[in-house]
Order: structure tokens, then sequence, then C-alpha cells
């Protein structure tokens, strides 16, 4: 079998969810000797850089890439009001991209071709041109849903306004692509099943974010009361998230246990957040860290606040492979397998937070329980090896 996974920004260096998640495909049809090539976007924010890639990853993909500048611009935006089509997704069509898709099919010819991401999609037509090759479109997210929560969560009405005229834009393209592939994988079950709900006609099925466990072993819990947050910091929802904690749950907690520290760590940090949290008491901006596995190793408790977003968060799979108990939200753990004071503690409020930081806090035992849990249940349910024969099993049953 042979395989063109085109992704919307380099997979390595694996920075962010999407790239981890793109990767441990790769790495998986690699392991089963699957022939892959790989096409990517790269940006402003993610560019190319093969000076990062193993050199053996390199030529067992070949990997080329186009550069697309998606950089918002306030007139391309401003006109787009007056069009139909999506200004998230039009920023990332490109002639020159294009025509390097082109290009490669019609030098080679392969046997599926794996769209990782909404933001691929606009180049499916110049696929079916080129090519008889199965396409499967990999949602890793349901893209309206990020910016439809965004909207609802925004309190100036103006940029709520937009917000939610962007979610119906993206809505209207995403169910429009839904039925121009031959298969779709979703990240969650509930994107599976919204997906459904959404018009879609064609075979679809849930492949989760696996890791290679070997990559997670298990470290001492650290004694010191270390709570920590780790997460792309220029994602809208990771910036929403973090303000609200601080405002809202961090003082309350560090006024009854003033010894307890949060250590916040992410690429790209905003000033706003950067200066909030040099205004707290117990606050340590860490910024982008070099090793993730590294730094979530050296802290006890995860907290992830999300109220917006959508798909899988892929840094609570790693924080829970790493034996850490993790207290989010019931977004965050959306497509996660975890049970509230199981394997996880589900918390939606500021006092809801507040109460289960204290308990864990006071509770040592009580964390080394539920984060031995929640290794367990990534052990049973997110091995990559697995996660990725169903894949190719499914991908097999569209032949």
């Amino acid at each position: 079998m042979k395989i063109l996974q085109i992704c919307h920004k380099p997979p390595l260096p694996a920075l962010d969810g999407g790239c981890k998640a793109m990767h441990a495909l790769t790495e998986g049809f690699l392991a089963n000797n699957i022939s892959v090539k790989i096409l990517t976007i790269a940006t402003q924010k993610h560019p190319f850089q093969p000076e990062l890639f193993p050199v053996n990853y390199l030529e067992q993909t070949n990997i080329e890439h186009a550069f697309i500048d998606t950089a918002i611009k306030k007139k391309a935006a401003l006109a787009n009001l007056f069009s139909n089509k999506s200004y998230n997704i039009s920023r990332f069509y490109n002639k020159n991209f294009e025509e390097l898709i082109t290009a490669t099919l019609r030098n080679e010819k392969f046997d599926v071709v794996l769209l990782e991401s909404l933001y691929t999609t606009p180049y499916i037509n110049a696929i079916r041109k080129n090519s008889n090759a199965n396409i499967i479109y990999r949602s890793h997210n349901i893209e309206f849903e990020i910016w439809q929560r965004t909207g609802s969560n925004e309190k100036n009405t103006f940029k709520k306004k937009y917000l939610h005229f962007l979610a119906n834009r993206l809505k209207k393209y995403e169910q429009s692509i839904l039925n121009l592939v031959d298969g779709i994988a979703a990240i969650t079950k509930k994107d599976e099943e919204q997906l459904l709900a959404l018009g879609c006609k064609k075979p679809i099925t849930t492949v989760p974010f696996g890791i290679n466990l070997h990559d997670y072993q298990l470290k001492e819990m650290p004694q010191e009361k270390k709570l920590f947050h780790i997460g792309s910091m220029d994602w809208m929802p990771n910036q929403e998230a973090i303000k609200w904690f601080l405002n809202e749950v961090w003082q309350a907690v560090v006024a009854k246990e003033p010894t307890a520290t949060f250590h916040l760590a992410g690429k790209n940090m905003p000033d706003e957040i950067i200066n909030l949290a040099a205004s707290m008491q117990g606050i340590i901006n860490e910024g982008e860290v070099e090793n993730a596995n590294d730094f979530i190793n050296k802290n006890n408790i995860m907290v992830v606040p999300l109220f917006s977003g959508s798909g899988m968060r892929i840094k609570i799979i790693e924080a829970m492979a790493l034996g850490k108990l993790v207290i989010g939200t019931s977004v965050a753990f959306e497509g996660i397998a975890v049970q509230h004071n199981k394997n996880g503690i589900i918390a939606n409020t500021a006092n809801e937070f507040k109460e289960a930081i204290l308990m864990c806090l006071q509770h040592p035992e009580v964390v080394t329980s539920i984060a031995k849990k929640a290794r367990n249940t990534i052990e049973e349910q997110y091995d990559n090896a697995v996660i990725v024969k169903q894949l190719i099993n499914f991908i097999k049953s569209l032949e």
C-alpha cells in the first residue's frame, strides 16, 4: 500500500497536538511497512525545518513542502465578508501547493491520499483530477465548533457576532466536503457522531490519537505542590482558558495553599498572560519548554480549564501516560475515556476547580491513585500500534 499524506503543517518538530497526531500515524504506517510520502504546507507559524528531521525520516517519506502565507490580513478579511467563502479555509489554499500535489500524483501512483485536517480539503478537486486513489479525510476537530464555542464565551458584542459569522461560514464549508471523500477518520467518537449529524453519508470510523508507550516512561512523583498547564499559547481556546483560571480560580487556591505553585508552559505566550501571571503569587511562567515530557514529569497535577475547542486534547493523553492526575472541564476531556474521580477529575466551574485542586493538594494519596488509573487507561486504549492497525483495516475495507 502507498499512502500520500498531505499535512496542513510540518509534522516535525512535534511542537503541538496536531503535529504529534500526524507524526504518530506516519510512524505507525512505516512500522507496518507501508510506503508513505508527505506533502506539507509550511507557514510563518510552522516553517519547514528539514535540519530538525531525522535523516532516515526525510529519506523514508521524501517529504516536500510549499510555503503559504496564512497570516490574517485586515483587507482580505474585510473583502471576504462580501463573498460566500470561509476565510479560515481560503487562507490555506495556494496555487503552488496545488501544483506540487498535481505533479506528485502524476509522477507516482498512490492507493490512498490522506488529508490531515479540514485545511487540506481545498485540494480535493485537484486530487480527483489526477488520481484514482481513495481519499481519506482525517478530521482533527469539528472546526466550526471551536469558533462557535469561542464566540459564545466572548463578552465583546462585536467580536461575538464576528466569531459566530466565521463559525457559520466554516460549518457550511465543513458540511460541503464530507461526501466528497471516500472515507473519514474522526479523532473522537463524539466527533464521528457529529459528522454523521452534519450529513456524512460516507464510511466513517474513529481513530483517536495514539502514543508509543516506550516514549512515556513513568518517573517518581515530585513531593512539592506543583500544578501545571502546557499547550500552544497562540491558540485562542488556551488563552481564554488560562486567563479564566488565573482570574477566577488561582488566587482562591493560593490563599488556602500558599506554598502551591502553578507552572505555565507553551510557545508564543501572549503579553497579556505574561503580565497577568507576573502579578500573581505562585505563578511560574516557563514559556516554551525544550522537552514537554520533562516539564510534565517535574510537576504533579495538570489543569486544563478549556471551555471552547474541539477534538482531542493530546497533552492530556500525554500527561495521563506519564502518570499525572488531570483536572479538566468536560470540553477538555471530550473524546478521552475519563471517568470522574476514577482516572481524572472533571470540573466545570470556578468553585469545582478550586475544591478539586485543594482536595488533591491536601490528599496526595488520591493523586497517586487516580494518576495510576490514568496510566492504565492509556495502556489499554491509546496504544498507537493498535490504533494504526485499526485505521489500516478501515482503509482496506474501502478497496
